[in-house]
Order: structure tokens, then sequence, then C-alpha cells
């Protein structure tokens, strides 16, 4: 048994070939039990194995640097870097993330929730380890997806004209190599990447400009030549030398000997430099590479079979509506599944766009559509839709343009931890003029209120429903406000998925000698005016959000309560300024107190005491 919680850079490094063919089998292996029972992304995982250990054995995390873009191809990084036994805590409660974080490890040297930053990253590490004299290389691991984020480029542009010690790997698991063609190309591609190579060059390279008058003409005649040759031979020009890095591979990246020899050219070059190494997702699990897609991501075992999830409804809506209505077109960024576009791109593919990792783009995109008479819908995750913030301001709500939002994973959403948190939209996007936004608790409404964003909102309209199934309180579909009817002093409110809990809460509370009333909201943004004059009348009021607390729905509400003269007691239970760690979604309603037992307790006790906190 090679791997524990001891294997370092100077183990790996004095490994013999068979050893490090052994301990990368012994990580397909852990990552393969582990994750089929904790559930996490396996088949990246799987594709990156040998480049791992060849970086682990080129790089030293004491004095280098290794950023992964996305961490969820760093799974064998964290095996490599004393987290072996904590490894089954994966994804879990108070256990180790499934992305890199600093906070967990000194050898994750920066967050990687959201991709296409790597280089950006990397080269701000690179510049302040050069300033502060540091000896130090920089490696960041980007796939070819990540490269479809305009962020990547922006990093490309700044790094390739420094003289930075940046490596950069593109981890390509496209099944062809369309750069270059023929077996000299391939031939001189081999060459280019061996540091025989590299240091005959350099060497002849030296000796040339050491030669007195025609040195360095001749050098420069030299490099001209071989430039020639080099266009001659590649059947387009290297989008990275353009950029100012130097360019090694095509390398196959489940070969050992092969990724360490490029790997330790690229880092005696001591300058900005890309390794284009070819990996396959899935890697040495069959089912995976036969099928990389649909083992991205697995469920923990045992994992119930869900029903009807919001993600579904949304989709066969969308599709459904679109069948009869030619002006609508459906965007993803590069999650057609899972984001349920995969039914509409199926009946009207004509009118469906997968942009890649490009949030910006495709909310501007979908705006050009508007303009012009279409009905986008962008379909995105909560986390993800951050990234467009400007757009959203800038190219759609300042002139009204009707774009729809369809925003999946809104709220709480488990393992993924901190980064993959809905919890930030709704204060987003409220605060945004020309914006109106619902949040439907249950499928039903969800299909209520996508067709009123397409056909009866102006402006900007978004919907936003939770990861997974609906909760088992049953509501009554609205696309506005649901109200019980007076019979207490108490007003339990809330929206969303959550509401649906809360409703159960105040019954219960009721029926416990604690008569609340409820109130929910389905548009939350602009707030109804019903909803508003319905609690006024109330001497305390609950507000529970599944979301940020400071500028919120809940304090939204509070405010224009307010302003219409309220003088009672109002409460906010919420994500109080805390980023929200990974868990299942009921420990982390647990952990802000928005479980239903809680929510019970809450009001039954405030009731009991006459409340706090008052606005």
């Amino acid at each position: 048994m090679i791997l524990n919680d001891e294997i370092n850079h100077d183990r790996i490094s004095n490994m013999t070939m068979p050893q490090l063919k052994e301990l990368c089998r012994e990580l397909r292996r852990c990552i393969l039990s582990t994750v089929t029972e904790t559930g996490g992304h396996l088949s990246a995982n799987l594709g990156t194995v040998e480049l791992t250990a060849a970086l682990h054995y080129v790089f030293d995390v004491k004095t280098d640097r290794i950023i992964w873009d996305v961490g969820h191809q760093a799974y064998a990084h964290k095996l490599l870097t004393g987290r072996y036994s904590q490894f089954g805590t994966l994804r879990s409660l108070g256990g180790i993330s499934g992305f890199s974080r600093r906070g967990e490890s000194p050898a994750d040297a920066f967050i990687s929730g959201h991709s296409s930053t790597s280089i950006s990253a990397a080269f701000g590490i690179a510049s302040a380890m050069r300033l502060q004299g540091k000896r130090g290389s920089v490696a960041a691991v980007i796939g070819d997806g990540a490269l479809t984020g305009g962020m990547a480029y922006e990093g490309l542009n700044n790094a390739g004209k420094s003289l930075a010690p940046l490596v950069v790997i593109l981890n390509d698991n496209a099944m062809s190599i369309s750069k270059s063609t023929g077996a000299l190309a391939r031939y001189l591609a081999h060459i280019r990447s061996t540091r025989k190579y590299y240091c005959a060059k350099e060497h002849v390279k030296s000796v040339l400009s050491a030669v007195p008058v025609v040195g360095e003409k001749l050098e420069r005649t030299i490099s001209t030549a071989k430039s020639l040759i080099k266009d001659a031979i590649y059947d387009s020009s290297n989008m990275f030398e353009n950029f100012g890095f130097q360019y090694i591979g095509p390398v196959n990246g489940h070969d050992l000997e092969d990724l360490i020899e490029a790997l330790s050219v690229a880092k005696i070059m001591r300058r900005p430099c890309v390794v284009h190494v070819f990996t396959t997702k899935g890697k040495g699990w069959k089912p995976a590479e036969d099928n990389p897609g649909e083992y991205h991501a697995v469920p923990r075992k045992g994992a119930a079979a869900p029903a009807e999830t919001f993600t579904d409804a949304f989709g066969r809506e969308l599709e459904r509506l679109a069948k009869s209505d030619s002006r609508i077109c459906g965007i993803t960024a590069a999650m057609k599944y899972a984001t349920g576009m995969n039914y509409f791109k199926n009946s009207c593919g004509e009118r469906f766009f997968d942009v890649g990792i490009a949030e910006q783009h495709a909310v501007t995109f979908a705006a050009g559509l508007a303009v012009e008479g279409m009905l986008p819908v962008f379909a995105v995750y909560s986390t993800f839709l951050q990234r467009g913030y400007d757009q959203i301001i800038h190219d759609c709500a300042i002139e009204s343009t009707h774009v729809t939002f369809a925003i999946d994973r809104a709220g709480f959403t488990g393992e993924d931890g901190e980064t993959h948190q809905g919890i930030f939209d709704a204060a987003m996007l409220s605060s945004v003029p020309n914006t109106t936004v619902y949040s439907p608790a249950s499928c039903e409404e969800l299909r209520l209120c996508l067709s009123e964003a397409l056909y009866n909102t102006d402006g900007v309209a978004a919907v936003r429903y939770p990861k997974g199934t609906e909760f088992g309180a049953e509501v009554l579909p609205k696309t506005d406000v649901d109200y019980s009817g007076r019979c207490g002093k108490t007003l339990a409110v809330s929206y969303g998925r959550l509401s649906a809990e809360m409703t159960a809460a105040a019954r219960e509370a009721s029926e416990k000698g604690a008569p609340v009333d409820w109130l929910r909201l389905v548009r939350i943004s602009p707030l109804p005016q019903e909803a508003l004059q319905k609690a006024l009348g109330y001497d305390r009021i609950v507000f529970f959000e599944e979301g940020i607390v400071q500028g919120g729905i809940a304090e939204r509400f509070a405010a224009a309560l307010l302003e219409s003269g309220y003088s009672g007691t109002y409460e906010i239970v919420g994500a109080d300024g805390r980023f929200v760690p990974a868990g299942t979604v009921y420990q982390q309603l647990q952990l802000f107190g928005l479980d239903r037992a809680s929510m019970t307790a809450k009001l039954i006790r405030g009731s009991a005491d006459g409340g706090n906190n008052a606005p």
C-alpha cells in the first residue's frame, strides 16, 4: 500500500515508474470506491489521476503552487496532500470539500468552485512570488470546457506578455487532435516536449548570441526559418503561441513518462508555457469511460430515486410552451442536462443555444434575441448567474428588455458547499429596477410562474426554484400571494420551497396553542401590495428566508412595512452572514433554524414571550 496521509512530493519524486503506476492504480481505486459511497464528481477525477501524479512528481507544493480550474478534477490532488484518511468525509457536514479550499489545506493554492478562473489566479500568484523573490513555479490545470469562459482568455492575454514562471496545463478530453496532422507534425510535437530538445535549443541559442557581430543576426535568421517550417507543417496557427506562451504537446495524459517529461520541460523554461494534455474522462472504469456525462456527478449511495424534480418540471413545461410558440428560445451555459434544457433541445433544436461556460455572454446574447422580438429563456444555476450581474443591469434592465431567467438551484443546495449555494440571487435581483422575480413552492406553481414570466411580465423576469423535489406540505398554486386568513396575532412569512414547510410549521404552532397565520409570497419582487396590507394588522411577524438576510427579501419587506407605519415586532430567520457549508439540505436548514421543527419552536416561543427584535 503506497497511498497514505504521509505521502508527499519527496516520496513521489523518488518513486520508480512501476511504483508510480501502482500509486495511480491505488488513487483510482480509492476515488471510485469512495465517490460511489459519498457521492461526488467521478468521471473528471478518474481522468486526471496520471496527470495529478505527474504534477506532484515535478512540482513541490511547499515551494510551487498548483491551481485547479474547478476542483471536481482535484480529488487525487487531495489524496496526495495529506487527506487520505479524511477522504471518506468528502462533501459532508464537517468533512473535506468537493473543491479546492485554501482554508482546508496549504496545498490548495486557490478556491476552485467556479470555472475559468485558474489562469488569472495563477498569474497573480506567480507575479506575487516574483515580487517577493521566491523561486517557485506555478501550475494551473484548466479543462477544454473551462476555455469556453471569457475570463480564461483575459488571463491568457495578460499573462502571455509577462516573464512569469507560469505553466498552464490544458486538460483536453476531446476525442481527436485538430491542431496538427501527419506523422511529421506528431514527431515534432513529441521532440519539442523533451528536456533534451529544450536544453539543446537553449545551448545553441546561447552559443549564437555569443558570436560577435553576426551572432544575433544568425539567431534571428534560424528562428525565422524554424517558424516557416512550423507554419508549413501545422494546418493553423497556435493560439497559445499567439498569446505569447510556449507550447508543448500534445501529450498523452495517461502516459506518466511523457507527462513527467513535458511538465519538467515546462518548469525549467520559467516563462509562460502551455502543456496540452489529452485525457479520457472516466479513465479506468468502463461505465464512466463509455458515458462520462452520466457519471460526471454521482449521488450518495442509497439515495432514493427522486420524484419529479423542479428541474424536470421546468424543462418539460418550457418544451410544451415552445412547441406552440416559435418565439421562445432556450439558452444554457454548458449545462443542458443539469438545467433540464435537454427536453427543449430535443423538440426545438433550431432555437436552442449552448454558449459554453460563458454566463456573461449568455445574458447579453439573450438580450440581443429579445430586442428582435424573440422570447429568450436562460436556464442557469443561481450560483453561476452571479457572473452575469453587470449584464443583467446594463444590457437587460435599463431598457426593460424582456429576458426570462430560469434560476435553478436557488436556496440551499447541499453537498457542493459554499461555492454552490443559491442564497444570493433573491437579494441580487430584487435590487435591480424593471425586474420581476417569482419564487414558486411547487412544480405546479413553477409551471404557472414560467407562463406568467413569459407572457404577463414586462422587462426582466426571473423564476427561481430549488434543487430536487418539493417538500411534503401542499400549497395551492399561485403567482402572487397565498394567505391563510386571520386567526392570531402572529404572522409567519416566507417564499419559495421553504414556504411550504413554513405553512406546516404555522399550523403545528396553532395546534399547540400558539395561533399563527401565514403569508406565502410567490412574487417576491416587486413586493405585492396585497401582502403588505395583510401584514400590517399583526402584532408580530416572523419572516423565514432560505437566503441571505442582509439585503434579502425579509429586509425589504420590513422596510416597506415601516414606510407604511408598522409598529409591531419583526423577526428574521435566515442565512445570517455566514457562507453555507457542505452537508445535506436538511442539515443546512437545521443549521440556520429553517427546518420545520425549528420554525415551529420559534413561532411558539415568540408567542409566549411576546417577541423581540422590533424593526
